[in-house]
């Protein structure tokens, strides 16, 4: 079911700047019987990511109500908000009179195999690098043009995801999940200052490990670093947190701490 600004559709303007331009932003969310998993986490996103670009950010509760009803008929789904600019003018300029456009969608869950979360996947780097943009550093923004090269450079079904660098080499994130890695005991991410998507599950494990006193470190690392790293893991909110067994000539057997943070996210529930 597609609800788009809070009527039952499934079209919108050819002339809304979401389509013309990529003006906007998405989330997407696990729903459990219409509730939306880490909620808090995924508003506090879509909240900052409209601050930013300049656009209203719907009201709470008008979300909630929007999810619940476009899944009123599936125990488990997956959701799609986007918020676009809305219709206006030819050009680049943002029309000061724009009514963005929402966008409120859900369908059954397709699932991911429990093999993965339990014995880790098979990651591989990407040759596509990305460009640099602090102003849209972070941002969930409907522009992920390069996700979508950098996916298509491979259709071994073996291989679950592929890492993305920087101009610089260094890590940044996967072409559809945020990175952690373990090195002595400590757990660092990619900081996400400078280009990438800061997911809702990657801000959870960062708030979580905070609170527990071990607070995540923002890195700029190479890829040597997480080769030589005792642990890699992946998060999203669909995929959950996923240990890394294979990437390059690197093979991981044991994953203690993607098993603490599958437990803390099984807990959260």
């Amino acid at each position: 079911m597609m609800l788009i600004n809070g009527q039952r559709s499934d079209t919108i303007s050819a002339a809304d700047r979401g389509l013309a331009y990529g003006d906007g932003l998405f989330r997407t969310i696990e729903l459990i019987a219409g509730q939306p998993r880490l909620w808090r986490w995924h508003y506090q996103r879509l909240a900052e990511d409209c601050r930013r670009l300049r656009l209203p950010c719907p009201d709470e509760a008008l979300l909630l109500a929007e999810l619940s009803a476009c899944s009123a008929k599936l125990e488990r789904a997956v959701a799609k908000v986007v918020i676009t600019r809305g219709v206006g003018k030819r050009g680049y300029a943002m029309p000061g009179d724009a009514v963005s456009t929402r966008i409120v969608s859900a369908a059954a869950w397709g699932g991911y195999p429990a093999s993965l979360a339990e014995d880790g996947v098979t990651v591989r780097v990407c040759e596509l690098r990305l460009s640099q943009q602090p102003l849209l550093a972070g941002i969930k923004h409907l522009n992920r043009l390069e996700n979508v090269l950098a996916r298509s450079e491979w259709d071994d079904a073996a291989v679950f995801e592929g890492l993305l660098c920087d101009a610089d080499g260094q890590v940044v994130e996967g072409t559809m999940s945020n990175v952690f890695y373990v090195r002595d005991g400590v757990l660092y991410t990619p900081a996400l200052d400078r280009c990438g998507v800061a997911g809702a599950l990657r801000a959870w494990v960062m708030e979580k490990a905070s609170e527990s006193g071990h607070a995540v470190s923002e890195t700029r690392p190479a890829l040597t670093e997480l080769l030589d790293a005792d642990e890699v893991f992946l998060c999203n909110s669909l995929i959950g947190v996923v240990p890394v067994a294979v990437m390059a000539q690197r093979r991981w057997a044991d994953f203690p701490a993607a098993r603490h943070w599958q437990r803390q996210l099984h807990a959260e529930s």
